[in-house]
This record gives structure tokens, C-alpha cells and sequence, in this order.
């Protein structure tokens, strides 16, 4: 059974539904919300980040987030930054601090981290760069992964709030 529910005031309109689709009344102001969200939706590059490897923008900021893609250790003229996996973390979160400014915001507004790596024995010493960037902690995942873009071994998005 599927069914739609929106808010209005203090009342809730509800509409249960046949298996196949649902009927109801959107109000004014859920469309209202809607549209505001929708159209405040704000591609952001940055030219001191490492440029996008494919069709996307560095983030999108809304008026209650920005979401970063994710960044390589690449620097912003989209060279490969070589070295330790430390130095690579700091390439990534140098790119994402660099990205978060164009947005108006700043890596101590970060609520959300996603880490990228190739090799989890790499995790220690990913952690030990990260948290010289990120002493306020926010919330993370850290996964492994097959592959990266252009064969890195380190990958990191993130969400802040504006």
C-alpha cells in the first residue's frame, strides 16, 4: 500500500491508495517549499581546487547545505599530488576547504565526511592527516573501494552547512 502525506498547519492530510497510485492534495505550501529548495540549488566551482574530472561542479549549495563531490589528490591545475597517503589526504581536504570557501563556507562547518580508499591498510595513516583538519569530528564513513578515478588510492566528499 503506498500512500502520501503533507503537513498543513497542525492538521496532516493523508490519503491511503489502491496498490497501483496515489491520490492527494499538495498544499500551497509544500509546493512553496519545494520550489524554494529546488531553485536555490547552486552549482559552485572553485579555481583553487583541483578542476572536476567529468561533467559535475565541485558542490551544490542550497539554503541549508552544501554537498561536495568528492576530491582527489590532485592540485588545481588537475596534476597528481605524489608522496605519502598523508600527503594525499591533505591534497583531498585542501581541495574540499578550497571548494567549501567558493561556497561561503569552511571546513569547520563540516557535519559530513565519505573517505574513499583503495587499501584499507592505508586507514591509519589517512586517519592521522584527517584529524589535524577535522578536530570538531563530524560524522563518517570511511569504505573501501576497487578503483578511483585516475588510479588514486584516496577519495573524500563531504556536506557542510552554509
Amino acid at each position: 500500500m503506498f500512500a502520501i502525506a503533507a503537513r498543513r498547519a497542525s492538521r496532516v492530510i493523508f490519503s491511503p491508495s489502491n496498490s497501483s497510485a496515489a491520490i492527494f492534495r499538495t498544499t500551497s505550501s509544500v509546493q512553496n517549499i519545494y520550489r524554494t529548495v529546488t531553485m536555490s540549488a547552486t552549482p559552485v566551482f572553485s579555481k583553487d581546487a583541483a578542476p572536476p574530472a567529468g561533467p559535475y561542479s565541485h558542490a551544490i549549495k542550497t539554503p541549508t547545505a552544501i554537498y561536495c563531490s568528492g576530491q582527489i589528490p590532485c592540485d588545481s591545475e588537475g596534476n597528481l599530488v605524489e608522496g605519502t597517503i598523508q600527503e594525499k589526504t591533505a591534497a583531498c581536504i585542501k581541495n574540499l576547504s578550497a571548494v567549501l570557501e567558493a561556497a561561503g563556507s569552511s571546513i569547520e562547518k563540516v557535519v559530513k565526511v565519505n573517505a574513499f580508499l583503495t587499501d584499507m591498510s592505508n586507514f591509519a595513516a589517512m586517519n592521522e592527516e584527517y584529524s589535524k583538519w577535522f578536530t570538531h569530528k563530524p560524522a563518517r564513513s570511511c569504505v573501501a573501494v576497487h578503483q578511483l578515478p585516475k588510479g588514486v588510492d584516496v577519495e573524500i566528499e563531504c556536506i557542510a552547512l552554509p
